[in-house]
């Protein structure tokens, strides 16, 4: 099918991409759902299932989600004439996006230096573990490591039960996002001087920089964060709270904020001097969370998320991911999207999360089967259909 944008925003732009696994598919799903004519590339292969690296077998839920609004197509790129077919294709395309170890793209003949002399208005964007040179840049980088080695696994889980990872790839996924932000970055310079530039973005860096203001705490105070469970590590009281009928989040960090929780409760316990100062609640924060604990197990949930946020006290219920999707204001902000899988037919998949007054993003066509637009893609560069066939005979796509 000719290709049908997600958005007018980024419209004008072709995306070659050479992504697998998670970082760089986050990045070019990010760019074709605001518009971008994107066309993922795959080996030529007669495994369908996608799960060589791609996000799982091509039916699974997390493919489907992570390659919707793309256009795909196969190209052996070991080949000389699958490599001399993806030069021409980058001699026309705005943006190119890999996330090879740093040396496979030089192997290739594709990296950035080679590319940009046919095409200097090309933006190139490299994903990869831990930057595209240094003493560590040849490692393989995958989200697990670089959660360990960029310190989020240190701050995360209850104090002395060992280190612990977050539930999310959040490591692939700033890296993929970070990237994309590079890339438009890039194009709006472009639009100045016309001249493109090689973005670089690593999962080591992405992990540094949304430690945040717990790196900072390093980098001007000299304090190593550690673990804190629950707990925010410096506004207290701020944790997770039983009811009598499950678990609230309950956070009262200012002040303020926390004379209306004390006053709400009603337990005289709490005007103690141990609990007078944010430095003491600090620092008597396990007897303040034991009386508050005692507080909350007297009523459920709902009745401390009315009655707490009704007296300007942040509270909310703790939500299973079903009931993320089934709580009206996700509904109302219409996170969960519709599309008609090639592989599952009727479905649902993760929106996005930026509303513009202007425009919008959606989802216009399903996850591409394996080489689905091989050839309408190639016609569009330039190749015949007498061509085609010898591409084909030949196994270069």
């Amino acid at each position: 099918m000719p290709f049908q944008p997600a958005s007018d925003i980024l419209t004008p732009y072709t995306v070659l991409d050479l992504t697998r696994v998670r970082a760089g598919p986050t990045c070019a799903r990010q760019l074709a759902d605001w518009g971008a004519n994107v066309i993922k590339i795959e080996q030529p292969t007669k495994d369908t299932s996608g799960a060589d690296g791609m996000g799982g077998p091509r039916a699974g839920s997390d493919f489907q989600n992570l390659h919707r609004n793309k256009r795909g197509m196969t190209l052996n790129l070991k080949a000389p004439e699958g490599a001399a077919i993806f030069k021409r294709m980058a001699a026309k395309a705005d943006v190119i996006v890999e996330n090879y170890r740093p040396g496979v793209k030089h192997r290739l003949g594709i990296d950035y230096e080679t590319l940009r002399q046919g095409n200097p208005g090309l933006i190139y964007a490299s994903i990869s573990g831990f930057g595209q040179d240094g003493p560590l840049a040849d490692r393989p980088g995958f989200d697990q490591i670089l959660q360990g080695m960029g310190g989020l696994m240190s701050i995360t889980g209850e104090p002395g039960q060992g280190p612990m990872r977050v539930g999310i790839p959040i490591a692939d996924l700033c890296a993929g996002l970070l990237a994309s932000q590079g890339i438009m970055l890039a194009l709006l310079k472009r639009e100045r001087t016309g001249e493109g530039q090689w973005v670089q973005s690593s999962l080591l860096q992405a992990q540094a920089f949304m430690l945040d203001f717990q790196a900072a705490r390093w980098l001007m105070d000299g304090d190593v964060p550690g673990q804190a469970g629950n707990d925010h590590p410096t506004s207290i009281p701020t944790g997770v709270f039983k009811t009598s009928d499950g678990y609230i989040n309950i956070a009262a960090s200012g002040g303020a904020m926390w004379e209306r929780l004390r006053d709400h409760m009603g337990d005289q316990r709490l005007r103690a001097d141990a609990f007078a100062s944010a430095e003491a609640r600090s620092d008597n924060r396990q007897e303040l969370n034991a009386i508050l604990n005692e507080c909350t197990l007297q009523q459920t949930s709902a009745h401390w998320v009315e009655t707490l946020n009704g007296v300007g006290v942040p509270c909310g219920e703790i939500n299973t991911i079903d009931k993320v999707f089934e709580n009206p204001q996700m509904q109302h902000l219409g996170m969960a999207w519709d599309v008609d899988s090639q592989e599952r037919g009727k479905s649902r998949l993760v929106g996005q999360p930026i509303t513009l007054s202007g425009s919008k993003a959606s989802i216009t066509a399903p996850p591409p089967t394996i080489g689905q637009h091989t050839r309408e893609v190639l016609g569009e560069f330039g190749y015949d259909a007498a061509a085609i066939d010898e591409f084909e005979a030949a196994g270069v796509v």
